[in-house]
């Protein structure tokens, strides 16, 4: 698992970090919806990604449209909040899909 600090830049506190693609990526736009993203780092705790759980949920007919929008605010509360994404891209794959069956 390895963490990756955000780097937050512009007027609008947009937050990056370095893929693996070995590039910074918008976390709203892209670490938000890829397989990889384990969660947020808030302080000393590690949150888990919200979006993952409701697509779990999702698959086996639990859930639906309002949960995984809840999920997808509560992880833009969590990027604002935290300090560092957890990514088990450990391979240096880059960006997978989270929607990917």
């Amino acid at each position: 698992m390895k963490t990756l600090p955000f780097n937050r830049t512009g007027p609008n506190d947009m937050v990056k970090v370095t893929c693996a693609e070995e590039r910074e990526v918008s976390v709203y736009s892209r670490c938000a919806f890829c397989i990889h993203c384990e969660g947020v780092a808030v302080g000393r705790r590690e949150m888990p990604n919200p979006m993952k759980k409701v697509i779990e949920d999702m698959k086996i007919g639990a859930g639906g449209d309002e949960d995984l929008q809840g999920a997808q605010m509560m992880f833009n509360t969590l990027i604002r909040d935290g300090s560092a994404l957890l990514c088990s891209d450990d391979k240096n794959k880059g960006f997978e899909s989270l929607y990917s069956y």
